[in-house]
C-alpha cells in the first residue's frame, strides 16, 4: 500500500470538517452504482478528472459518501475514514489513480453493508456474450490484457479497473460505474489501435490521462453490465514455466488471500469485512470457471492466450 490509512470516528471528522471548509473551492457529485459521492477539494486538476471520469449525479440529491482531498504541508499523506459517516479525508495525494479508486472504494463499503453488493478491483469484458474478468495484482497486465480483448469485435468492455457483483440464484452480475477510463498512455505502444486515443489525451504526472475509449470502438464497445462466466487470475512470475492453468475453488482463494484480493484500496480491513469479503468470492469463484495466466511472456504471446480462455477456443483468432 502506498499511502496509509487511519480510522477516525465523528469527533475527529467533525473537527477537520470546521478546519478545512474554508478550503472547499470545488464540490461535485458523482453516481458510483446508486450511490452518490461527493467530492470536495480545492484542486483544479482533480475536479476536472472527476467530472470527466464519472457519471454526474444531480446536486438535489444528498450524497451517501463524501471525499475531501486537499494538500498541507502539517498533514501525514495518506487517509483519515470515518466509517459511520462515510466521510475519507484525503491528505497530499496527488495521484487521481489513487483519488478514484478510493472513491470507488468508498461506494463498495456503502454497499457491501446496505445491499450486499461488492467489489472487485479487476476489468470486465462482455466476450461474445459471456462475462470475463481479469483479476490482478498491480503491474501483472491487467489493463494491457482488457484492452487487448476489447480490439475484438467480440468484445465489449464494462471496466478496466472496478466493479460491483450482484450475486443471486442466478450467475453473478458485474457493473461498471466510470463513464471514461484512466489508463496509461504506453497503451498505444503495446496496442497501436489505440494511438490517435492517446494522441487526443493530456496527460497527468503520473502519465496517465482520461480517455473515452469509444472513439476507437464505437459507442456500443462500452456496456454497463455483464453476466460472469469466467475469471481469469494473472501473475508475473519468471520462476514459473507454466504458462496456464486451471484453477480450483480453494486454489482460486488462495491466490486472492495471499494477495490481498488483488485490491489495495480496501478501507476497513476488520475481522467482519473480511468475512463478507471471502464468503462474497468463495460464491463468485465457484459459479465461475477460474484460470490463472503468467504474464511474463511478451504482450502479443500473453494476449494470445488470455484470449483463447476468454473465447473458450483453442486459438486467439476464432474469438
Amino acid at each position: 500500500m502506498a499511502y496509509k490509512v487511519d480510522i477516525i470516528g465523528p469527533e475527529e471528522r467533525e473537527g477537520l470538517f470546521r478546519r478545512y471548509e474554508p478550503r472547499y473551492l470545488y464540490s461535485s457529485k458523482c453516481e458510483l452504482h446508486g450511490t452518490c459521492i461527493r467530492l470536495l477539494t480545492d484542486q483544479a486538476n482533480t475536479n476536472n478528472y472527476w467530472e470527466d471520469n464519472f457519471y454526474s449525479m444531480s446536486e438535489s440529491v444528498r450524497s451517501h459518501g463524501r471525499l475531501v482531498v486537499l494538500d498541507d504541508p502539517e498533514q501525514e499523506m495518506g487517509v483519515r475514514y470515518d466509517p459511520l459517516t462515510r466521510t475519507a479525508f484525503l491528505f497530499n495525494i496527488d495521484y487521481y489513480g489513487w483519488v478514484k479508486s478510493i472513491a470507488l472504494a468508498l461506494a463498495g463499503d456503502i454497499l457491501e453493508d446496505q445491499h450486499r453488493i461488492h467489489s472487485v478491483h479487476g476489468a470486465a469484458l462482455d466476450v461474445a456474450g459471456k462475462g470475463v474478468t481479469l483479476i490482478a495484482p498491480s503491474k501483472s497486465g491487467k489493463t494491457t490484457h482488457s484492452w487487448g480483448l476489447l480490439r475484438s469485435n467480440d468484445a465489449r468492455l464494462v471496466t478496466d479497473d472496478w466493479f460491483f457483483v450482484r450475486m443471486s440464484s442466478k450467475r453473478p452480475l458485474a457493473y461498471g460505474s466510470e463513464k471514461n477510463f484512466y489508463v496509461e498512455g504506453d497503451i498505444a505502444s503495446i496496442w497501436p489501435e489505440y494511438q490517435h486515443l492517446v494522441d487526443k489525451a493530456t496527460f497527468d504526472n503520473r502519465g496517465r490521462a482520461i480517455v473515452n475509449v469509444r472513439w476507437t470502438v464505437g459507442q456500443g464497445g462500452v456496456v454497463p453490465m455483464a453476466t460472469m462466466y469466467k475469471v481469469i487470475f494473472l501473475k508475473r512470475d519468471k520462476g514459473d514455466p507454466e504458462v496456464s492453468r486451471r484453477l480450483s475453488v480453494e486454489e482460486s482463494m488462495a491466490y486472492l488471500e495471499a494477495n490481498n484480493f488483488c485490491n489495495p484500496h480496501q478501507l476497513v480491513k476488520d475481522e467482519r469485512k473480511m468475512r463478507l469479503r471471502r464468503d462474497f468470492f468463495r460464491e463468485f469463484l465457484r459459479q465461475c470457471e477460474v484460470h490463472i495466466v503468467n504474464t511474463v511472456a511478451p504482450p502479443l504471446e500473453v494476449q494470445e492466450v488470455v484470449r483463447g480462455i476468454a473465447c473458450g477456443k483453442g486459438s486467439a483468432d476464432k474469438c
